[in-house]
């Protein structure tokens, strides 16, 4: 029987989570349509320009991903802290850049409640908003939602894009954490489009690199909106908050080198033996 999505993501336990979403179509998310020779691969940047944009907007954190031909990976981590020290008016703010906002919370944002009965109702609109810029549910459904939308009007079709609810795993400590990203990170290199996660175009870890998701001009398409989750530990103990690390290695060897984990960046280390 399928479970419940609030019986599988439990922020009391975990803010971290890998999330996987697949197409059902032949179509394709990205590549190429060997039958029809049509390219899909800009749909790569629809998702990375979203996801970011969204990152902006919720109080969840991008700690890695990678984008596949038919699926793409994200690991998430949700920021209980910054969600709470929201005013109800950057909630409002947030939320209506997504959805707009029923005339009641309008009012009260313009200060033109005269009820207590009104102010109670506003609030509790909002404090619903509040739970879902905290929630990795509404996040990936605001992910999804959009490029399924983007690709049916590109394709001039309707039905349905995703294969499916997305699925998710908590990620329970630091090592799990670690190697799910190292997982996400190396999946290019494993279905051998790339030979090294240096090389790894649309990943968590070519844009750690390059600061730009795919071997473009940077100008052409520069990160305007919320960056990934950056490392603390060792000499980044000062830095308020980020993934937890101790100098451990992230990922292993790629077939030209291994990578890993150091202050903010990924560093490379070409070596000729396996982790």
């Amino acid at each position: 029987m399928t479970q419940s999505r609030s019986s599988l993501i439990s922020l009391v336990d975990t803010p971290y989570y890998h999330c996987i979403s697949r197409c059902v179509r032949r179509a394709f998310l990205c590549g190429e349509d060997k039958f029809t020779g049509q390219s899909f691969s800009h749909r790569r940047q629809w998702v990375v320009e979203r996801m970011h944009c969204l990152a902006s907007l919720f109080n969840i954190d991008i700690c890695a991903y990678a984008i596949m031909p038919n699926h793409y990976h994200l690991v998430l981590r949700a920021d209980i802290e910054e969600n709470q020290n929201l005013s109800n008016e950057d909630v409002c703010r947030r939320w209506c850049q997504l959805y707009s906002a029923p005339p009641l919370v309008s009012r009260w944002m313009e200060q033109q409640l005269n009820t207590h009965a009104e102010q109670e109702v506003a609030l509790e609109i909002i404090g619903n908003w509040r739970k879902r810029l905290l929630d990795i549910s509404w996040f990936m459904r605001c992910l999804n939602e959009f490029i399924a939308r983007k690709a049916n009007k590109e394709d001039t079709c309707k039905g349905r894009f995703w294969e499916g609810r997305f699925k998710s795993q908590a990620l329970l400590d630091e090592e799990a954490l670690l190697a799910c990203m190292a997982y996400v990170d190396l999946n290019p290199v494993r279905a051998k489009m790339a030979d090294s996660v240096e090389h790894s175009e649309y990943t968590s870890s070519f844009e750690r690199v390059h600061g730009v998701t795919h071997n473009e001009d940077p100008h052409e398409h520069p990160f305007r909106e919320k960056l990934l989750l950056g490392f603390v530990g060792d000499e980044h103990q000062a830095n308020p908050q980020g993934i937890p690390y101790s100098l451990i290695i992230l990922s292993c060897w790629t077939g030209q080198g291994a990578f890993f984990v150091k202050t903010n960046e990924v560093r490379f280390a070409h070596n000729t033996q396996s982790c």
